[in-house]
């Protein structure tokens, strides 16, 4: 009954998807919008109203969510077949799923909230999935960096009551002028820093790696990550051109750099591709920051593709290594693996934007579209180095994982023979060779012709090139250069370690709380207020049992000057 279940929810989210795909197709073509709203009850004159928008924007992003969803549980049938909890997993899934979609579909701050605290209920359910310390922490790391996020909706939505609706999108143009509204503006785009792991939010996605690989594929391709960008695409009119759009460039061309050079730093598997992952969301916020929110979406979705692919690879090379991770006891698993590293490596030439695979349509377009911009010479130097970096550890995976000799004990037990998986792949092996193409033809109506001097034209192939190339070098290194990198030891683990934010997103936070805490504890409710207070009277209490336990003790000579002084005391009275 567990492993059925798996084949109905595909088969259902399959078809679904394709439905809402050729709906998208329609709704291009025929330039149609759809919005229904719903008033659930009116309250003093502010109504609470269920609201849904229908555009080619949001049912093709649906459609992509549900085909990578069908494709990921399909894939799990076989991942999680030794999991006892196979049921409980499918539903944590779909769950997350629905939440995406209420998010997609919702133009009201209300239902977005729903969608939005969905997505990060069932995230910290599922980076917890496997109950052990590291995945409390992931998961507690996770929950409390999207809190802040959803405090900054929250406040949008209590500043919303001064304008009659929640229907951000009847004020997108009235938001830029009014500086009352620009506070709206300001909360949205620091929720959206927080779910799409911008600096300094950014050390959850790579802690987040503690979820099961299905979950991973899912969430770094078109769901939880994702989230903030699609929700600054439907706000895009409404930052553009102001001093915020221009703070948002230089925090994600910053993250796109801090996550590029990381990477190459890194050891563990997914951690490499959930660091890419950072690197491409810094990408598409900057695009956006920049005005084009189509393009933007564009490489959205064939992100999506391509990234949902790497992870699924990544989990069957994962599952085939008895869940070792290291990269540096991975090797000649060409041989081994054929079908899963062919799959593997069209998924990263796709990432790294080689000519004709889905990246390349989104990516290529973006470099070009930056090239001709006004910005100064800092951020077009950020921005191409970046890309160098993408190329240069996505051919440093490929070495480590395809050539020299394999370096894992059990070398017999590596085989390409997960047929459920490999299928899983396959479905999305297909788009993320063709994806590109067909979206570019799709969201694109008029071809673009960028006209620039062949230097640049040629700049984005020789950062490539180059990136590559030390790519490799890295991969070659010897131990007496190892060795010598040790010398910087400091600067090495600045770099790796994303910056020290990690440190700074745990310890950082937590340090000096809780040594102001102890102090307190210490001075007050241990010191002068337990000598004052409970310890005082204790004391006091003591001395007068012990002085009455003196007293009442069976000694003649005691109660004989008792009882004199009680005669004297009574005739003096008497007196």
């Amino acid at each position: 009954m567990n492993l059925s279940i798996c084949i109905i929810f595909f088969f259902t989210l399959l078809i679904m998807s394709l439905i809402l795909f050729i709906y998208s197709i329609n709704f291009i073509m025929m330039d149609l919008v759809i919005f229904i709203e719903w008033e659930l009850f009116n309250f003093n004159s502010t109504n609470m109203v269920m609201s849904i928008l229908l555009d080619w924007m949001s049912l093709m992003f649906m459609s992509f969510v549900l085909y990578i969803s069908s494709m990921v549980i399909y894939y799990s049938k076989e991942y999680m077949s030794d999991d006892e909890n196979l049921m409980r997993f499918i539903m944590l899934v779909l769950m997350f799923v629905l939440s995406m979609m209420f998010l997609i579909i919702s133009p009201n701050l209300i239902s977005i909230l729903l969608g939005w605290d969905g997505l990060g209920l069932v995230s910290y359910c599922l980076v917890i999935y496997y109950q052990n310390v590291k995945s409390y922490n992931a998961g507690m790391l996770t929950a409390l960096s999207n809190r802040i996020g959803d405090v900054a909706l929250l406040m949008a939505i209590a500043w919303m009551l001064n304008y009659g609706s929640w229907n951000y999108i009847f004020y997108l143009e009235i938001m830029k002028q009014d500086y009352m509204m620009m506070f709206i503006n300001y909360m949205v785009v620091l929720a959206a820093m927080t779910k799409s792991a911008q600096i300094p939010f950014s050390s959850w996605l790579p802690a987040a790696m503690a979820a099961p690989t299905p979950v991973s594929a899912l969430v770094h391709s078109s769901t939880l990550v994702t989230a903030g960008v699609y929700l600054l695409i439907r706000f895009n009119n409404s930052f553009m051109n102001t001093y915020l759009s221009k703070l948002l460039l230089l925090i994600s061309v910053l993250t796109m750099f801090m996550a590029g050079l990381g990477a190459n730093y890194e050891f563990d598997l997914k951690k490499i591709i959930a660091l890419s992952t950072l690197s491409q969301l810094g990408l598409m916020m900057s695009i956006l920051a920049m005005g084009y929110y189509k393009m933007a979406f564009f490489h959205l979705l064939t992100h999506a593709l391509f990234k949902a692919l790497l992870f699924m690879c990544a989990g069957s090379v994962i599952h085939n290594m008895k869940n070792n991770q290291d990269i540096r006891l991975m090797g000649n698993l060409f041989n081994c693996m054929p079908l899963t590293i062919s799959c593997m490596n069209v998924a990263n030439l796709a990432l790294c934007g080689m000519p004709f695979l889905a990246g390349f349509y989104s990516k290529d377009l973006i470099l070009e579209l930056f090239s001709m911009s006004i910005f100064n010479i800092l951020m077009f130097i950020l921005y191409f180095l970046s890309t160098g970096l993408t190329v240069c550890y996505t051919f440093r995976l490929i070495y480590f994982t395809m050539s020299g000799t394999f370096n894992f004990n059990s070398l017999n037990s590596v085989n390409d023979e997960y047929w459920i998986m490999l299928k899983g792949m396959l479905g999305l092996l297909f788009l993320a060779i063709i994806g590109g193409s067909m979206l570019s033809w799709l969201i694109l109506s008029t071809p673009i012709m960028i006209c620039l001097p062949m230097k640049l034209k040629l700049l984005t192939l020789l950062v490539s090139i180059t990136g590559a190339y030390l790519g490799y070098e890295l991969f070659q290194y010897n131990i007496s250069w190892k060795l010598n990198l040790l010398n910087n030891y400091m600067l090495l683990n600045f770099i790796g370690n994303m910056w020290y934010m990690p440190m700074i997103s745990t310890i950082g936070l937590n340090y000096f709380n809780l040594k102001i805490g102890y102090k307190i504890i210490k001075m007050i409710d241990q010191g002068w207020n337990e000598y004052l207070g409970g310890q005082s009277i204790y004391n006091w209490m003591m001395i007068n049992t012990n002085l009455l336990y003196y007293i009442t003790k069976n000694d003649l000579k005691i109660y004989l000057m008792i009882f004199i002084l009680w005669i004297l005391f009574i005739l003096l009275f008497i007196m």
